[in-house]
């Protein structure tokens, strides 16, 4: 499975993008994957973003982006996209993708619950 990250960029504080993350594959079935989303601003850990399971009946968010960052799915695409909204200057990172199978949900905000990871998005925030 491949996947790749679009849809970053630099936008002011209080302004939106969204962030898409495409699959593709010779054989895999993208609703059988949980998909998340993590950002990591050089020099610190990795964070999770949000997360939608196989048939995007449920999602995950962190408590700092509940509220402002929407997942969301098209399991006809092939695509998860994240919706975020009210950008903080917190908010700057680089955003990669992930997409791993049988993630139970008490592990779907762990990076190593993942397989596939997409090369990641920046999104900028200026104040």
């Amino acid at each position: 499975v491949q996947l790749q990250a679009s849809g970053g960029g630099a936008v002011q504080a209080g302004g939106s993008l969204r962030l898409s993350c495409a699959a593709s594959g010779r054989t895999f079935t993208f609703s059988s994957y949980s998909v998340g989303w993590f950002r990591q601003v050089r020099g610190k850990a990795r964070e999770f973003v949000a997360a939608s399971k196989g048939n995007g009946g449920s999602t995950f968010y962190a408590d700092s982006v509940k509220g402002r960052f929407t997942i969301s799915r098209d399991n006809t695409k092939n695509t998860v996209y994240l919706q975020v909204n009210s950008l903080e200057t917190e908010d700057t990172a680089g955003y990669y993708c992930a997409a791993g199978r049988r993630i139970i949900n008490s592990a779907i905000s762990r990076d190593e619950s993942y397989d596939y990871w997409g090369q990641g998005t920046q999104v900028t925030v200026s104040s």
